[in-house]
């Protein structure tokens, strides 16, 4: 069985979205209670949430906007830049440990305290921007893990994979310019769904190109397409980048059930992807991987979705785990 870290802190439940909102506390719940019920949190080994220092967050996000998130969100503004970024007080000091719970894992991964991670946080990251909150998001959490890795840890060359039903416009654009952060995104087709971005013609700039690939999909497809496209276009690339690390943005709203898109994957399509991605890290970076939660809102069905995921942070590489090149 592999040591597989967990980050979970009640403080991201103070993170007030309203009544209403899809992005609320009780997501978290529900993948804590699915643990719990499960017995598989004793298996887990603690991540503690700390706060991240505002330098981790200028390597992603403008002073600028560094303080105009935190002025408003003090003086009690209940929205930032978008009305579906709802706020409260305690938003400032829960999106800081979001951050820097993410850089503790990568810490302890570095270290050799855990093998691999599951970070439930939240607020969400990776629609945020430079200097614009977006799509519930006001910190990237992957963004700032990666930069953290690289500056701090030593290490050279990230790989991030973005399953969430999004497209991660805020951490593409974070590392479209980069060579030595390669950003792949699954998701909905732009033409569908929010934020309208991660257009397969989207492969970065500048020195950059290259190391930005999308696979947009189109409305109502499910595990089979999923499959092909990732061995078609996640499983070269990275075979040829090679990444020290895989951080993976991880969404669980493109399940059949969850009504924030119109993707069709299963409960078995979730754990073939997860299985991939841990062979991925298998193969390429020594298992290092960080699972970082985004998206997620049929409460109905996390408690199991989150359960399946750390099973198989947590199982010990096997004969039957997907080849990978």
């Amino acid at each position: 069985m592999r040591r597989t870290g967990f980050l979970y802190d009640q403080q991201y439940l103070l993170h007030d979205t309203g009544p209403y909102h899809p992005e609320r506390a009780e997501r978290l719940m529900a993948i804590h209670q699915g643990l719990k019920r499960t017995g598989l949190l004793p298996q887990l080994i603690s991540v503690p949430a700390r706060r991240a220092e505002l330098r981790w967050i200028r390597t992603t996000h403008s002073d600028a906007y560094i303080r105009r998130f935190e002025e408003r969100c003090l003086a009690g503004h209940r929205t930032l830049d978008c009305e579906d970024n709802q706020m409260c007080p305690e938003t400032w000091e829960a999106a800081l440990m979001a951050a820097g719970g993410v850089m503790e894992a990568a810490r302890m991964l570095m270290a050799g305290e855990i093998d691999n991670a599951f970070c439930a946080v939240r607020p969400p990251g990776h629609h945020a921007e430079n200097g614009e909150a977006m799509g519930f998001c006001y910190f990237n959490n992957v963004a700032i893990a990666a930069r953290y890795l690289q500056q701090e840890l030593g290490i050279e060359r990230v790989g991030i994979i973005d399953f969430d039903v999004h497209h991660g416009n805020g951490t593409q654009h974070s590392f479209e310019e980069d060579p030595t952060v390669f950003y792949y995104s699954i998701h909905q087709h732009p033409s569908f769904t929010y934020p309208g971005t991660g257009r397969e013609f989207e492969t970065g700039k500048g020195a950059g190109r290259g190391f930005t690939k999308n696979s947009p999909i189109l409305p109502g497809q499910s595990d089979d397409v999923y499959q092909l496209m990732l061995e078609q276009d996640l499983l070269p690339a990275f075979a040829s980048f090679k990444p020290q690390v895989i951080i993976a943005s991880t969404g669980f709203d493109a399940h059949k059930d969850d009504e924030m898109a119109d993707m069709r994957l299963t409960d078995e399509g979730y754990a073939w992807i997860m299985r991939t991605i841990v062979a991925m890290a298998d193969r390429h970076c020594e298992g290092r991987l960080l699972s970082v939660l985004e998206g997620g809102y049929a409460l109905e069905r996390l408690p199991e979705l989150g359960a399946a995921h750390v099973r198989i942070l947590l199982e010990t590489p096997s004969d039957g785990a997907p080849t990978i090149p």
